[in-house]
């Protein structure tokens, strides 16, 4: 039975609370939560980066948004597995729509980018962004690295992205190498989950690549992760070429053999206690998916990060 109400998203009322707009209709914004450009008073801002000039491979990831906000419909703000309550009851969130980005000037990108996301973090809200390529990772973690010093980086992805870097170049391939270089990351903190490919440097982080991820469980993931980061503050990244292509074939860059979204949702999952400051997903470019597989994926691993937010809320 539908609600009474429909477009959620730019109706009048609090921002906590599940929406009722029908999955086919209605103005459609990630999970259906209020649009305001304004994050005083939210938990969580949803920022959108709509840019994909740094790719090496195949471009589109700046529809990203777009797709993974439309995929978002189908989470109906029912009790969202496997967190099986609103999330929404007690956790403020707001889509911020998009960063604004002058397609005729990359070079202005990080900053605008970074500025965006220091306007969210200033007000006290959380940024979960959606990309975009990953070179988009890369003001965001200066921004909440210029918040909260030094981050644990927990990388999802096929690639290490520690490609040799000037300092000055839009590259999705090198911004993991220059945060640790410049000291936005710890090394000594950061893990990378899913790495099948091979780059000339590890910088020290710590990588459980494909072969070895096969053979184990969410839980003993996550253990590792815990181990890798401890208890100080983290930033997450998920590229969603982590995923084998058969769960996520549109995007840029995509490796066979990589892990299923079941294995590595499950891994988000038990990663509630983490202090976790900061997180995207990125790299979803829906020009190539099919049925919206990938866009699917990418607002799944979205949510997941919101039920731990509400979880971690709900514990006080």
């Amino acid at each position: 039975m539908p609600s009474s109400s429909i477009d959620h998203a730019i109706a009048e009322g609090p921002l906590t609370g599940a929406a009722g707009d029908p999955t086919y209709a209605g103005v459609t914004s990630f999970m259906r939560r209020k649009y305001s450009k304004d994050p005083a008073g939210a938990d969580v801002a949803v920022l959108g980066i709509p840019f994909d000039a740094a790719v090496s491979n195949r471009p589109g990831a700046r529809f990203g948004p777009q797709a993974i906000r439309r995929a978002s419909a189908i989470m109906d703000n029912d009790p969202q597995y496997p967190f099986a309550n609103d999330l929404f009851a007690d956790l403020a969130v707001i889509d911020a729509g998009d960063v604004l980005l002058d397609y005729g000037n990359h070079a202005e990108t990080p900053a605008r980018i970074e500025a965006a996301a220091r306007a969210v973090i200033a007000a006290g809200a959380f940024v979960l962004a959606l990309g975009g390529d990953h070179f988009v990772t890369w003001p965001l973690l200066k921004a909440h690295a210029a918040a909260h010093g030094p981050l644990a980086l927990i990388q999802f992805d096929a690639h290490q992205d520690t490609w040799p870097d000037d300092g000055n170049r839009i590259d999705h391939g090198s911004f993991v190498g220059r945060a640790a270089r410049d000291g936005i990351i710890d090394p000594d903190r950061s893990i990378q989950i899913g790495i099948r490919t091979h780059a000339p440097a590890t910088c020290g982080i710590e990588i459980i690549d494909a072969h070895r991820l096969e053979d184990m469980r969410a839980t003993e993931i996550a253990e590792a992760i815990y181990a890798r980061v401890g208890g100080g503050k983290a930033y997450i990244t998920f590229d969603i070429d982590c995923l084998d292509p058969a769960f996520a074939p549109g995007t840029g860059t995509p490796v066979a053999g990589g892990p299923s979204s079941a294995k590595m949702l499950g891994t988000l999952m038990h990663l509630k206690n983490l202090q976790l400051v900061g997180a995207d997903v990125v790299e979803v470019a829906p020009a190539y998916d099919h049925a919206d597989i990938t866009a699917i994926a990418g607002a799944t691993v979205a949510m997941h990060y919101l039920g731990l937010l509400a979880a971690r809320k709900a514990a006080g």
